[in-house]
């Protein structure tokens, strides 16, 4: 069987397999689709500095309670703050390896 829908792809169905066939991506497209990128490796960037707020701002409260030292409160504010650079890096890697993917015809 075959099968088009919205022009944009053609399904084809032999019983067994489905097989999802696409066009070549126009260069308007592939534009939307590096903007897109760009737009969710921001997104899960704020997410991770959220989360390292949220993490210090727990720290502090212990700090407060007397549960840690001021000592123990820095290198724990280091090592978020090392922990959020490796991740925010990982992000960009990965936004521009697809970017660059999505860039080649």
């Amino acid at each position: 069987f075959l099968w088009r829908t919205n022009g944009l792809k053609k399904i084809c169905f032999d019983g067994k397999v489905i097989r999802l066939a696409f066009p070549q991506l126009t260069e308007e497209r592939r534009k939307e689709l590096i903007k897109q990128v760009g737009t969710m490796a921001e997104q899960a960037k704020v997410s991770i500095r959220s989360i390292r707020r949220d993490a210090i701002e727990k720290y502090k409260a212990q700090k407060k309670k007397g549960e840690i030292t001021e000592d123990d409160l820095k290198d724990m504010e280091k090592d978020v703050q090392e922990l959020t650079e490796k991740y925010v890096k990982k992000i960009d890697d990965i936004a521009a390896k697809k970017e660059k993917e999505l860039s080649e015809v």
